[in-house]
């Protein structure tokens, strides 16, 4: 697009692009869409999410959740291990067919921090590594002695028990 946007026509723009698909925009790719900064995006974002549009952010951009269809299953499990053994932890969780939707931190100064994370696949998990080391950026679960929370989903309630189990034979689940 080569015309700037009005505020609003921009906005709903965005929008339309994050619910036709289920991949990630980058801001910078949203940017260039619309020809205007990062920055503005950022704001439109902002914008968008206090009129309660379920867009979030992820280490591989803004993707818009959409309702399923078919009935899913959730659950919130605790986690502890050292950060090297993160990729084989959300590996052990994708390889049963379950996706971690986000990580969860008791900080004793901010309370519960939520770091959205979308990850269901082994390409998804080497991303997230990746963009750890890229970044030199560090796990939320450094801040709470690897103590931490994910919340699951799945297509049946089977491969939730799957992978669960497969945490606490490895050795990750948080079993006080």
């Amino acid at each position: 697009m080569s015309e700037k946007m009005s505020g609003e026509k921009r906005r709903k723009f965005i929008v339309n692009q994050l619910k036709k698909t289920k991949k990630a925009y980058t801001g910078r790719q949203l940017a260039e869409m619309t020809n205007v900064s990062r920055q503005v995006i950022v704001t439109d974002i902002a914008l968008l999410r206090t009129a309660d549009e379920p867009i979030i952010a992820t280490n591989r951009g803004y993707i818009y959740l959409q309702e399923d269809e078919q009935e899913t299953f959730k659950k919130v499990v605790a986690c502890q291990h050292r950060p090297e053994d993160t990729a084989e932890e959300l590996n052990i969780i994708v390889d049963n067919g379950v996706k971690v939707l986000n990580v969860i931190v008791e900080h004793p100064i901010y309370g519960e921090m939520t770091g959205s994370l979308q990850i269901e696949s082994r390409f998804d998990v080497k991303q997230f590594i990746e963009a750890l080391h890229e970044e030199q950026s560090t796990l939320l679960s450094v801040l709470t002695d690897g103590i931490h929370l994910h919340t699951l989903e799945a297509d049946k309630e089977e491969k939730l028990e799957a992978a669960i189990q497969a945490l606490r034979h490895a050795g990750y689940l948080y079993e006080a």
